[in-house]
């Protein structure tokens, strides 16, 4: 008697427990860009909500990377698109360590070298153990409903729609002003 009490507990625990579980998990999943925050590159939290009803080009940046000259034309798209979309500069070090500079660094080379004037944030790791929650959410369709890619190198970008959700995400290739980019912001 006491086995089977003990039994049916543990099922009607472990039942609970799936329900929890499965209740978390879709729980996560219905998060949207605008449940995050990141520092900017002067240490300031800054809360996405602030970012509602806009569409938003999230890249992973470097200094020191082949394809550093995009800052250029994330730096014109902002200034003509600006109305359709922000850009959002997230320096990371996890390729090829071509993000070796401290934030005062990285704002100096990028602000010099290429004008650049939309919004820089903190050093962060945009792959691995340590993924910034946001990359973690970008790249994982089980958390944003849609895209399943991860940042393979630098000046990955992921283009999030005026509803806080994810529709595209472009590998380092794809020039910021690409017809694959603007099309879409149209």
């Amino acid at each position: 008697m006491i086995k089977t009490v003990s039994l049916c507990v543990f099922a009607l625990f472990s039942l609970a427990l799936a329900a929890f579980n499965k209740s978390a998990e879709n729980s996560r999943a219905n998060k949207s860009f605008y449940d995050f925050t990141a520092n900017s590159i002067d240490g300031k939290k800054i809360d996405f909500k602030n970012y509602k009803g806009k569409k938003v080009l999230v890249v992973n940046v470097a200094s020191k990377c082949g394809y550093t000259s995009q800052y250029k034309d994330l730096e014109k798209l902002h200034k003509e698109f600006g109305d359709k979309v922000i850009v959002l500069g997230f320096p990371a070090n996890n390729f090829g360590r071509q993000e070796p500079g401290t934030n005062q660094e990285i704002k100096t080379f990028c602000t010099s070298n290429y004008g650049v004037s939309f919004q820089m944030f903190e050093k962060v790791s945009v792959t691995g153990n340590d993924q910034h929650e946001l990359f973690k959410w970008l790249s994982t369709k089980e958390l944003n409903g849609k895209i399943d890619k991860s940042p393979s190198w630098n000046f990955c970008k992921y283009l999030i729609d005026e509803n806080g959700q994810v529709v595209a995400f472009f590998p380092s290739s794809t020039k910021p002003l690409s017809d694959d980019i603007v099309s879409l912001l149209k």
